[in-house]
């Protein structure tokens, strides 16, 4: 407990034009892994372009690591396939975090991140104060295959007898 900073809850919401896997489609599945923590979604089956919508929860302990999210074809008989993977970046979101802003109106844009080839942005990504917390939605853009974006939402969860944001 003493070296972790707080919880990540991310929101994995969908997939976007996945690459086929199966003969017409592929039966996808979200595993994001981090700091020997591995958590994973549902599968969704025969579909390129699947609905998630679930919360994982990771601890943070450095924000420096990476958290690697990989996307698998789910098959009966043979090792499920890789359909591409994504890291995750939560430095610029950490930074709007140490800032220690407070009551601001719903909707605040408090930076934007855009996409480069330092991260895995398909689209700029804003971070946004809304109802007492700052999320951030992401698309990522999978790597090692043909086709295919994640959308995502991060938030941080302060976590009682944790180091905290500002570690």
């Amino acid at each position: 407990m003493d070296d972790i900073l707080g919880l990540l809850r991310i929101r994995v919401r969908r997939g976007i034009n996945l690459a086929v896997r199966d003969t017409c489609s592929s039966d996808p599945y979200v595993v994001i892994t981090y700091c020997g923590q591995k958590v994973r979604t549902r599968v969704v089956k025969d579909n390129c372009n699947p609905l998630w919508d679930e919360e994982l929860t990771i601890s943070i302990k450095n924000p420096n690591e990476p958290i690697v999210l990989v996307v698998y074809d789910k098959d009966t008989f043979t090792r499920d396939d890789s359909m591409g993977s994504a890291e995750i970046d939560i430095k610029p979101y950490m930074e709007c975090l140490r800032m220690g802003l407070q009551g601001l109106p719903d909707g605040t844009k408090v930076d934007r991140v855009q996409p480069s080839r330092n991260n895995y942005l398909a689209d700029e990504s804003c971070i946004i104060w809304n109802k007492g917390k700052m999320t951030q939605d992401m698309v990522l853009r999978l790597r090692n295959v043909e086709c295919g974006e994640v959308e995502v939402q991060i938030e941080w969860i302060d976590l009682p007898g944790s180091k905290g944001i500002q570690g």
